[in-house]
């Protein structure tokens, strides 16, 4: 007898917990803004793992197009819920998927980045200081970038109905957040931040930057 593909409410909670748990640690909140931040991609997260595991809704309300599109393919198995794969052809194993892959590289840069941003953040904050180092040597805003490319990856390797429309809503978020702590930031540093911010972009780097890092 085959085992069931969803209805796993134990696996929904214990992933929930497990990476929940693991951005906590990468992320640290300490204010309200942290915690908002954190709050935003905790709900997307266990949006995520509840169709991963608990109940389909995507694949259900999809699933009268799919089976009519792609009538070869068993889409109430648990390995059709790699959608990109599917659609893309890559059902032979889909976690060897480029979509897949891909979604591991992203997911994985997204907490190296939050780790590394977090650690200079400490450090200046302790010394009453503007974080320019590290990864704000690049970008102003590495933490945010960092949460937005987590949540892309969980999209890539396991998109939903629900996580495809809460992400634009998170990226727009996390933009006004960093927006408002700019504000803040320029009040607190002035000119310092100022000439700061004319040479640091605020979320993409400038490839020139990244191969001839400044003294």
């Amino acid at each position: 007898m085959n085992a069931p593909a969803y209805g796993l409410w134990p696996l929904v909670i214990i992933n929930s917990l497990v990476f929940l748990i693991f951005l906590y640690s990468f992320s640290k909140p300490r204010t309200k803004r942290d915690w908002r931040s954190f709050g935003a991609a905790s709900a997307f997260l266990i949006a995520l793992f509840t169709e991963m595991y608990g109940f389909p809704l995507t694949l259900y309300l999809l699933s009268g197009w799919l089976q009519s599109r792609y009538p070869g393919v068993d889409w109430f198995a648990h390995d059709a819920g790699h959608l990109l794969e599917m659609l893309f052809g890559w059902r032979a194993n889909p976690h060897f998927g480029p979509f897949h892959l891909l979604s591991f590289a992203s997911i994985g840069g997204g907490f190296w980045l939050l780790a590394a941003a977090w650690k200079v953040l400490y450090a200046a904050q302790q010394a009453h200081a503007l974080a320019t180092a590290g990864p704000y040597a690049h970008i102003r805003h590495p933490q945010y970038v960092a949460f937005v490319l987590i949540l892309f990856g969980f999209l890539l390797q396991w998109p939903t109905l629900l996580t495809l429309a809460m992400f634009p809503v998170l990226t727009y978020m996390y933009v006004r957040l960093a927006r408002r702590e700019e504000r803040e930031i320029a009040a607190r540093f002035g000119e310092t931040y100022t000439r700061y911010a004319a040479r640091t972009p605020a979320f993409i780097p400038r490839l020139a930057r990244l191969r001839h890092r400044e003294p």
